[in-house]
């Protein structure tokens, strides 16, 4: 049964990008250059986002109204914004996370984390557009920028992780599950020690939502470039 309320939104604000992020559903949060733009992109990823969650089984369906979408709160955004990835968390984010909510967002997470391996599995004998003037990773240069931003999520988090000399396979299952390791104990309400560190932690409800939209933002490249 489809869901008809509508679903809540946060709106970052940087000086030429606004992200549209759903509060309840991490990795669906897309872009555009005005409020309307990034509005009509996170509904027109609709689709994309449900087939991505569809596995984790978390009760996300599509919603029926002709207006789906609350915007419940607006941050102002920083550099990040403008570069291309949500850097600010809304007010939401900083709530403690029960249990049964914890599981819910690990597996989104984890179908999130999955819709990328998937599609960069399927993908990996595909020829990647590149823009007029050649631009545009390689896949194996994704995979690795992936893998390298999973590490910064991870410490953001709060978490380490020594890289083991394996497959970038391997290493990505060894850092996803420290990082679910360290987000269990986050929400436990355990601070890891800071050591030299100035940065403040991340929220688990903001490690989940930027790690998600990360791996769903590269597989959705992928699978643009990669073409039919």
């Amino acid at each position: 049964m489809r869901v008809k309320s509508r679903i809540a939104l946060y709106l970052e604000i940087g000086t030429r990008r606004i992200f549209a992020g759903a509060l309840d559903w991490p990795g669906w949060c897309r872009s555009g250059r005005d409020e309307e733009s990034a509005l009509e992109t996170l509904a027109e990823y609709t689709p994309r986002y449900a087939a991505a969650v569809s596995r984790a089984r978390a009760g996300f369906t599509p919603p029926m109204v002709r207006a789906p979408f609350h915007v419940v709160e607006r941050v102002k955004g920083n550099p990040t914004t403008d570069f291309g990835a949500p850097g600010v968390p809304p007010r939401y984010d900083a709530e403690p996370v029960k249990a049964a909510e914890l599981k819910r967002l690990a597996t989104v997470l984890g179908a999130c984390w999955t819709t990328f391996d998937e599609i960069a599995k399927s993908r990996s004998r595909a020829k990647l557009s590149t823009g007029p003037r050649g631009g545009g990773r390689s896949l194996a240069k994704i995979v690795a920028h992936v893998l390298e931003a999973e590490g910064a999520y991870l410490r953001g988090l709060g978490g380490k992780y020594r890289a083991r000399d394996g497959t970038a396979s391997e290493e990505m299952r060894a850092m996803r599950a420290a990082f679910l390791e360290m987000l269990e104990m986050r929400a436990a309400g355990e601070t890891p020690p800071m050591g030299r560190r100035t940065a403040p932690l991340w929220s688990p409800r903001y490690a989940v939502r930027r790690s998600a939209w990360h791996a769903l933002d590269h597989a959705w490249e992928i699978e643009d470039r990669a073409g039919p």
